[in-house]
């Protein structure tokens, strides 16, 4: 047994099990009108799910009990209508791309099941429906994209290829599915960063905290010792075990000497007037901190929205996107506000910087809303909420070689089903590695056999 204040790991995941297979080495980029641009992603996660019908797919034609009191705004491109209580976003869709066919549909219409089809592009296998909230994260699960594109790019710099911040959804024993490497192996998993509501400027990474009062310096000394030990112990050193403990020790021991990780995640480095330009929630700070984290080449970021406690009587909800009650003095009062506000400066900060041409962003969410209004966990349409609903979502995207201003697809006049071009979560995710050169998703199992990390799907190249 190693003790865990000495068995450093950079994954904020932890040492979950062995690897269950490994990618096979990148190929050359995607070649093609658009492709292999994106040299970052960043997915910013609308963890609940986001109303649809309420924000970038309306149906002002629909009857009322549909449509909601919310209309529809004229934005900077034509064609493109987004919310009222999107003014600033409006500002930018120049730059967006709005896909509004997305049929994510799953047995149970839930949240687990939502989580891993739209992070990982494949549809939930039987445990999901037999056991529910339950479902834990395995290890043979399929990776999450972040993770895939992660294990595909070359190490620049001492920064992990993948971060996710400001948290881990959900809060544990219910952790969703799909958002690790599983199956590739725990070292492409995500680095995780925590953020705070109460402490928005601050950001940490549990795993990379030296404990007590244990410095740089002596942390040096030690890790002498240990190489020391190693030489000594090479036999052992063979085991594929051991290897993976030396990879993430190696991993943590680069971060915690690192000058770059400190600056990285230091958004108080920031001019205020930008900070102010985000506003000062941690989801706004943490799309900031994304900013950081793409000027110093991280391929793979994610941000998952993280719910405010004081929003959880008045939305019915954990305080995020899953608006069971109230749901439109949710959007009104603090959710779009706050969504329009950071999201359209991360677009225009990444565009005045030159960034935005070689960083593709993605908004999703696990599911849409359901379109007919009236939760009957929220006292039905009195409680003017709506429920779950993973059969039609949007999505947008902008940058990485993506044509901005445009919708692509449509869903039926009450929003309910993909009509026009209908596409999956696979699509999505293969439109995403498209963007970012991907062209080979081969890995190999255990056993050394290759298998496709994405089999389904093909990407949405109308989009570039």
């Amino acid at each position: 047994m190693i003790d865990r204040r000495t068995f450093l790991v950079a994954s904020g995941a932890g040492l979950a099990g062995l690897p269950y297979g490994r990618p096979l080495p990148a190929s050359e980029p995607t070649s093609g009108v658009g492709g292999g641009k994106a040299k970052s992603v960043i997915l910013f996660f609308l963890c609940g799910g986001a109303s649809h019908i309420d924000t970038w797919d309306m149906k002002p034609e629909a009857p009322a009990e549909y449509r909601g009191p919310f209309s529809p705004i004229a934005t900077s491109a034509p064609g493109v209508r987004l919310c009222e209580h999107l003014p600033l976003l409006a500002k930018q869709s120049h730059h967006l791309a709005i896909v509004n066919s997305v049929g994510g549909s799953v047995d149970t219409n839930d949240h687990h099941a939502g989580y891993y089809y739209n992070l990982t592009g494949h549809a939930p296998d039987q445990t999901f429906k037999i056991q529910g909230n339950d479902r834990r994260p395995y290890a043979d699960d399929w990776p999450y994209m972040g993770s895939v594109i992660a294990s595909k790019r070359e190490q620049l710099g001492t920064l992990p290829k993948a971060i996710t911040l400001p948290h881990m959804p959900s809060r544990k024993p219910y952790t969703r599915p799909g958002q690790f490497a599983a199956r590739l192996g725990v070292e492409h998993d995500p680095l995780y960063v925590n953020g705070s509501v109460d402490k928005p400027l601050e950001f940490q990474a549990p795993a990379l905290t030296l404990s007590g009062d244990v410095t740089a310096e002596q942390m040096r000394s030690r890790q002498t010792l240990l190489s020391t030990l190693d030489r000594a112990r090479r036999d052992f050193d063979n085991s594929p075990q051991v290897d993976l403990f030396k990879k993430h020790q190696q991993r943590t021991m680069d971060l915690l000497m690192s000058s770059q990780t400190t600056t990285a995640f230091d958004v108080r480095q920031e001019p205020e007037s930008v900070r102010q330009r985000y506003g000062s929630s941690v989801n706004a700070m943490s799309l900031l901190l994304a900013r950081r984290l793409v000027e110093a080449e991280v391929p793979f970021i994610t941000v998952f929205w993280k719910g405010n406690d004081k929003l959880k009587e008045k939305c019915k909800s954990a305080g995020s996107w899953d608006t069971h009650g109230n749901n439109f003095d949710c959007l009104k009062d603090n959710l779009l506000p706050e969504f329009d506000q950071a999201f359209s400066a991360l677009i225009e900060d990444l565009a005045l910087r030159n960034l935005l041409d070689q960083t593709m962003l993605l908004v999703t969410s696990e599911m849409g809303r359901q379109p007919k209004i009236g939760d009957p966990r929220s006292g039905g349409e009195k409680g003017a909420g709506r429920d779950h609903w993973t059969h039609c979502l949007s999505v947008l995207m902008a940058g990485g070689g993506i044509r901005g201003g445009q919708t692509f697809g449509s869903s039926d006049r009450f929003g309910e089903y993909p009509a026009d071009h209908p596409v999956t979560p696979a699509d999505v995710a293969k439109t995403v590695y498209f963007a970012a050169g991907l062209n080979d998703l081969q890995a190999v199992d255990q056993q050394g056999r290759p298998y496709d990390l994405l089999s389904e799907g093909k990407p949405i190249l109308e989009l570039f």
